[in-house]
């Protein structure tokens, strides 16, 4: 296997993304020269752009994993087909593989749960807090069409986030700007071996379908959808900046007032939702299950027509100075 090296424009232009988010994740007087940069490497051509690239631009500085789901049995040898091109680029690989086996439903949800915790493990292992994925223009306008059909408010319209904190420390994706048409042709022309997962065709999967359409329909531009996620994402950080302003200012516990009410209706359901889980926290409630996407809807209306209502568990009670949260009666038995 011989490697084409790749336009120096294409490599100026992925070290100018990467500087760009690697300053919003550290902050400026952070970034270093000597960064290290874990790069999570699939096979397929999205990825397989990625590590050349991060080969080209930050050299010597960054490791590569691949994530053998053992869904597939083609898996372990495309796998063996990233650690030769990072042999050949002298970066060192690892494949790693989940703890337990991944079943049940949704499955591809639980393959990406699975396959985040094995990369966080992996990197807190080799002491490297920056982690890249190749999501790219196409993935993020049909996260944005996918998110827009099951009716999602501002921060599930905000997509795929540039930056993201989690277990693996900094998750940065360089590649948001790139479309997949670009990355496909950056591994061709420079001879770089890819592998298309079959399951990206797969008719059951949401994101095909999506893909489809998208693939259909010239008029809806990868890019331009790609742009308003971003644009909406930067609406995101105003709006959760403004409710945790709201929420140092106003929340005082669970069975402290809280003066919330006059607060637009997107500030009242992010704070009611955050005040349904810490009183929940505070009051020892476990069930029924309730998380930051459960909706609100019902008890938003009750509470702005001045009625109590309960949720998770939790009474909320109006009063004139602001809403009370309490643990919620036991439901008589007939």
């Amino acid at each position: 296997m011989t490697l084409r090296p790749l336009p120096t424009s294409a490599v100026a232009r992925f070290r100018t993304d990467v500087d760009r988010l690697l300053a919003r994740a550290l902050g400026e007087g952070e970034l270093t020269q000597d960064v290290r940069l874990a790069l999570a490497v699939s096979g397929g051509a999205d990825s397989m752009a990625m590590l050349r690239l991060a080969a080209a631009a930050f050299p010597g500085g960054v490791i590569a994993a691949t994530v053998d789901h053992q869904l597939r049995a083609a898996a372990a040898a495309e796998a063996a087909s990233v650690a030769r091109t990072c042999a050949e680029l002298g970066i060192a690989h690892q494949t790693l593989r989940p703890l337990a086996p991944i079943t049940g439903n949704s499955v591809q949800r639980r393959a990406r749960e699975a396959r985040y915790a094995a990369l966080a493990e992996w990197a807190r292992r080799e002491g490297v807090a920056i982690l890249l994925t190749a999501h790219h223009a196409d993935d993020q306008a049909e996260t944005l069409l996918m998110r827009l059909q099951r009716a999602s408010g501002l921060a599930g319209l905000s997509a795929i986030r540039a930056i993201r904190f989690d277990a693996c420390g900094a998750v940065i994706r360089p590649l948001l700007g790139w479309q997949r048409s670009e990355l496909r042709t950056l591994v061709k022309d420079s001879e770089t071996p890819f592998v298309d997962d079959p399951s990206n065709a797969d008719p059951r999967h949401d994101r095909t379908k999506v893909r489809a359409l998208l693939a259909d329909t010239p008029a809806l531009k990868p890019a331009a959808l790609a742009a308003s996620a971003a644009f909406l994402a930067e609406a995101e950080e105003v709006v959760a900046q403004a409710a945790d302003t709201l929420w140092s200012h106003c929340w005082h516990g669970h069975d402290r007032p809280f003066a919330v009410a006059t607060a637009p209706r997107e500030l009242r359901r992010r704070l009611l939702r955050r005040a349904l889980t810490e009183s929940r926290a505070q009051l020892g409630v476990a069930s029924p299950l309730f998380d930051d996407s459960t909706n609100v809807e019902a008890l938003l209306d009750a509470l702005a027509a001045g009625r109590g209502a309960t949720q998770a568990g939790i009474l909320v009670r109006p009063t004139r100075t602001g809403w009370l949260f309490l643990a919620a009666p036991p439901r008589r038995s007939l």
